[in-house]
């Protein structure tokens, strides 16, 4: 039992990490524009299907679809961003109105080109085990929770030192006072929904290479990064990762002691206890005692 328990915490982490990579978007553009882009989950999805697409039509490894699919999915989120930017009044509930449309869309172009079945890698080498200590991976998980780890890093870097990074942090604390400082508030959020569509691109090729992908996968992906961003505290990238692993470790416990017909319910379960006791979010709170 002890060791299925490790194995359950080993394998909750490696998915923390991924969860992590789908979350930080949607963390992103909420900090920038208080937008929750209920499209989000979708474009990680159709990220995944051009992983699916690539190989199974050029007989290449996911990875290699990374490029492509950061050019479609950075494109279709400068689209959203159109649509959204456009909203004058109470843009709070009527982007999320306007955002879970779009998600709806996408689910239907997606279905439209794909099909419903579900889809996996067939490449062996990721899907092969990977053994470190006494733990078991897949591969792929491995790789992408080094990816994530990585983008995480360089994500905190661009935030904390590049100029559009601290552009967006001003826009996301004051609006006007950015403006003032000579700061385009459009354009800046329009990088932060790129910035955000890259981390996608990369969360959907995860998510292909060691998963499997169907249709309507992307409402729970959106689901996640939402509770994720929540139990964060708004703008902790330390936080997202500590919020992701959290949710993940939930989950594989439940799988393993429970049922995987209570997965979802765990990361529910979790979710509430969260705010209850830290109704700000794992960081938020700590920051505000502080």
């Amino acid at each position: 039992m002890t060791e299925l328990i490790l194995q359950a915490l080993y394998s909750g982490l490696l998915q923390g990490g991924s969860y992590a990579l789908i979350a930080l978007g949607l963390a992103l553009v909420f900090g920038t524009m208080k937008v929750i882009n209920l499209a989000h989950g979708e474009l990680v999805l159709l990220a995944a299907y051009i992983a699916y697409a690539v190989e199974s039509g050029l007989g290449l490894g996911p990875m290699f679809a990374i490029p492509i699919a950061l050019l479609v999915v950075c494109t279709a989120a400068a689209l959203v961003y159109a649509v959204v930017s456009r909203i004058k009044q109470d843009r709070e509930i009527n982007s999320l109105i306007l955002t879970y449309g779009i998600g709806v869309i996408l689910t239907n172009l997606i279905l439209l080109v794909w099909h419903a079945d579900v889809r996996s890698t067939s490449s062996t080498w990721l899907q092969e085990a990977f053994v470190v200590g006494p733990f078991y991976s897949m591969r792929s998980e491995l790789i992408f929770f080094g990816v994530a780890i990585v983008l995480m890093v360089a994500l905190w870097w661009w935030l904390s030192r590049s100029w559009y990074g601290r552009a967006v942090r001003a826009v996301s604390s004051n609006r006007d006072a950015a403006k003032l400082m000579g700061i385009d508030p459009g354009k800046t959020e329009l990088v932060s929904f790129i910035v955000a569509g890259v981390l996608a691109a990369f969360a959907g090729v995860a998510l292909f290479s060691y998963g499997v992908i169907q249709p309507a996968y992307g409402g729970a992906l959106t689901v996640k990064a939402f509770i994720i961003t929540v139990l964060a505290g708004v703008g902790s990238i330390p936080g997202v990762l500590l919020g992701a692993v959290l949710l993940g470790v939930a989950e594989a416990l439940t799988v393993t002691l429970a049922s995987s017909a209570l997965q979802e319910l765990a990361g529910m379960g979790l979710f509430l206890l969260v705010l209850f006791v830290m109704p700000n979010g794992l960081f938020g709170a700590a920051r505000r005692r502080g």
